[in-house]
């Protein structure tokens, strides 16, 4: 034997071990998901031949329903209470220029009248 031949040491069976812990390591992983779990009400769509109800809210706080002028707050929550028994969507629509305190009004008077089918829209100009 040769006197300045050094030893090896065989790496072959270290590496098929390697290979074997990697695979187990890859299957026993969870399975990535990339989806958000959200709960989303169900809600009814509203009658498609149904008339949309327009309410706009002038820059200084009149209030127009499907632009007839309404006199005062009796008015406005005796409508609601019609348009909360209709099919058709509540659309209002606040001039730009209005104070929100005005809107919040008109809100809370739709909300009193349990008006479930209501859209505010951005404003207009």
């Amino acid at each position: 034997m040769a006197r300045d031949a050094a030893p090896q040491v065989n790496t072959t069976p270290l590496i098929d071990v390697l290979l074997v812990l990697l695979v187990l390591l890859v299957v026993t992983l969870p399975r990535p998901t990339h989806r958000i779990a959200l709960e989303v009400p169900a809600g009814a769509a509203a009658h498609p031949l149904a008339p949309e109800i327009r309410i706009e809210i002038d820059f200084d706080g009149r209030v127009f329903w499907n632009g007839t002028h309404v006199p005062d707050e009796a008015h406005l929550q005796q409508w609601f209470g019609q348009a909360a028994a209709a099919p058709g969507m509540v659309r209002i629509i606040p001039d730009r220029h209005v104070r929100y305190e005005r809107v919040a009004q008109v809100l809370a008077s739709a909300k009193k009248s349990h008006v479930t089918r209501l859209a505010l829209a951005s404003v207009s100009d």
